[in-house]
C-alpha cells in the first residue's frame, strides 16, 4: 500500500512544526519511521511545497519526487485536491497503479505501526471504502457551545441537563490515519456507507497544531507512557 505524508510549509500555528524536533528527531521523520515498519506498505512519498521539508522527508527515507505546486499549499487548499494531485501524477507521470492508499499526517507523533497495520487490516477485513482513526471523546460534545462577543452563550444543541455517564459516548477523528479506496477521493468523499473507525486511546492520539500540543508530545514520548 502508499502511504502519502502531507506536510506543507506555511504551518500558521506552530510555523515550521513539520521539521521541528521532536524528542530527538524530526515530527515528519517520526512518520516516515513508522510507515516504513508497516509489513503492508511498500512506498512512502511525501507531499510539500517546501524545499527543506522534501530534503527532510528524503534523508529519513521517504520519496519526495516532486514539489506540491502553490495553489495546493495555500491555507485555503482542500486536501482532497492535494490527494487527487497527487494520485494523477504519480499514475501519469511515474505509472504507479493505486486502488487505495492511507494518509499518515506528520502531527500525529504518538501513533505506532502497530496503529498503521491494524487500521490497514481492518480496512482489508471488511473491504472498506474508507478507514479512519477515532478517539473516545472524554466531554460529551452535546457541552459545547458558541460564544458571541459578549461572551454570550449560544446553544449549539438542544439542551438537556444530565450527568456525563448518562449521556451515549462519542468519538473524534484525531488525524493519525486515513485510509482510502482511490475512488471515493475522486467522488470527493471520505466517508460512505462503508467505512469504519480504527479507535486509537487517547494517549497515542495527540494532533500537534500548536506549541501546547507539541510540548504535550514531547512530554508523553520522553515519559514513554
Amino acid at each position: 500500500m502508499l502511504a502519502i505524508i502531507p506536510a506543507r510549509g506555511g504551518s500558521k500555528g506552530l510555523p515550521g512544526k513539520n521539521i521541528k524536533i521532536l524528542a530527538g528527531k524530526s515530527l515528519i521523520c517520526h512518520a516516515i519511521d513508522e510507515a516504513k515498519k508497516s509489513k503492508y506498505i511498500d512506498k512512502v512519498v511525501v507531499s510539500t511545497d517546501d524545499e527543506s521539508i522534501a530534503h527532510a522527508a528524503i534523508e529519513c527515507g521517504a520519496e519526495c519526487p516532486f514539489l506540491r505546486p502553490e495553489h495546493l499549499a495555500s491555507d485555503d487548499a482542500l486536501v482532497n485536491d492535494t490527494y487527487i494531485y497527487m494520485l494523477e501524477k504519480l499514475s501519469t507521470e511515474y505509472e504507479i497503479d493505486i486502488p487505495d492508499f492511507m494518509v499518515l499526517q506528520s502531527t500525529s507523533p504518538l501513533r505506532t505501526v502497530n496503529d498503521i497495520d491494524g487500521a490497514i487490516e481492518l480496512f482489508r477485513e471488511k473491504n472498506a471504502d474508507s478507514v479512519i482513526s477515532y478517539t473516545e471523546e472524554i466531554h460529551p460534545v452535546s457541552w459545547h457551545k458558541f460564544l458571541d462577543e459578549n461572551l454570550h452563550f449560544i446553544d449549539i444543541f438542544d439542551q438537556k441537563m444530565a450527568n456525563r455517564q448518562e449521556l451515549r459516548k462519542s468519538y473524534y477523528p484525531n488525524g493519525a490515519i486515513y485510509i482510502f479506496k482511490k475512488e471515493i477521493i475522486f467522488q470527493e468523499n471520505w466517508y460512505t456507507d462503508n467505512s469504519f473507525a480504527y479507535l486509537m486511546p487517547r494517549l497515542r492520539s495527540v494532533d500537534i497544531d500548536t506549541i501546547d500540543d507539541f510540548m504535550y508530545a514531547e512530554y508523553l514520548l520522553n515519559s514513554k507512557l
